[in-house]
């Protein structure tokens, strides 16, 4: 039963597809797969059962292939433009908002993102910060649906992409030079909206792959992880992951009550080839299930 339901979900990691669920609920926890495979193959070598053991061992080698990071990247090769920290946080529901201001001031990011930022918590940041970030993009909303983006660079604002929750994007003007800024935030694959998830990263991809030679920024709550196909999808538009490239790309992020034992990482911030990364830092946060992403990065002139 164990080799069976682990089978079933790297069968659908091989055949680069989500599935249906519970595939993409487990497709998150992935490398955490290696345990019940583990117990299934000690089972199967007390009991002499050696089908079995030979099955177990094709699957702890593909579990062991897809827990390496997905895809190759390059070093950018323009000289450095500029420096930036980015920060993302999902403060749930507005609730990790106070935890979220003092690591504002102790870290000063030069762009935030904040995931289900509703009234009060955009009200807050606004207040506290109306100096520091006097330029933001935001979508009012309540509950989950609100989200907002803080800048030190001018911002114009965009359309941003359409979804359930609010994704709003940007123009930021980085020392003359033009940056795409875009929040994600895509509803969760929960059972009986699985189509909703998928279209919503579907429409993130779709701006990504809309990017041309202008850099991108797309950070946020992603309710995905490189495991799974859709999210994969984005990064095939030839984004990279900047946690990946600062060498955590399997530091969990959600849930954060538990990412020292288990979790996963389905908050990410995506860069265009003309980043590098030099650092990444997942941040515990008070009243909120996400720890947030700091990383550091340069822009680098286009070749």
């Amino acid at each position: 039963m164990l080799l069976a339901v682990v089978s079933a979900v790297v069968g659908c990691r091989t055949a680069d597809t989500d599935g249906v669920t519970p595939v993409p609920q487990l497709l998150a926890f992935l490398p955490w797969l290696l345990v019940p495979t583990a117990v299934a193959l000690l089972c199967a070598f007390r009991t002499r059962w050696w089908p079995g053991l030979v099955w177990g061992v094709a699957v702890l080698g593909l579990l062991a292939w897809f827990i390496e990071p997905y895809g190759r990247v390059t070093e950018p090769t323009g000289a450095p433009v500029a420096q930036l920290r980015v920060l993302t946080s999902n403060v749930e529901f507005g609730r990790g908002t106070g935890s979220l201001v003092p690591e504002i001031r102790r870290l000063r990011p030069d762009l935030v993102f904040v995931e289900e930022c509703e009234y009060t918590c955009q009200a807050a940041l606004e207040r506290d910060f109306a100096t520091a970030y006097p330029y933001r993009q935001a979508v009012e909303a309540g509950g989950s649906a609100g989200s907002l983006v803080l800048s030190r660079f001018p911002l114009h604002g965009t359309d941003g992409v359409p979804g359930t929750m609010g994704m709003p994007g940007a123009v930021a003007d980085v020392r003359g030079h033009d940056v795409r800024l875009q929040l994600a935030h895509p509803m969760p694959p929960l059972p009986g909206q699985l189509g909703v998830w998928r279209r919503e990263l579907g429409r993130l991809r779709d701006f990504a792959a809309a990017g041309g030679r202008t850099p991108t920024i797309l950070a946020g709550d992603f309710n995905a992880s490189q495991d799974h196909a859709a999210f994969r999808r984005i990064l095939d538009t030839g984004l990279y992951d900047a946690a990946r490239l600062a060498g955590h790309d399997r530091t969990p992020s959600w849930p954060a009550r538990t990412s020292a034992v288990i979790g996963a990482q389905i908050d990410h911030v995506l860069v265009s080839r003309d980043f590098s990364a030099t650092d990444a830092r997942f941040l515990r946060l008070a009243h909120t299930d996400h720890r947030a992403l700091l990383v550091d990065i340069t822009l680098h002139q286009r070749k």
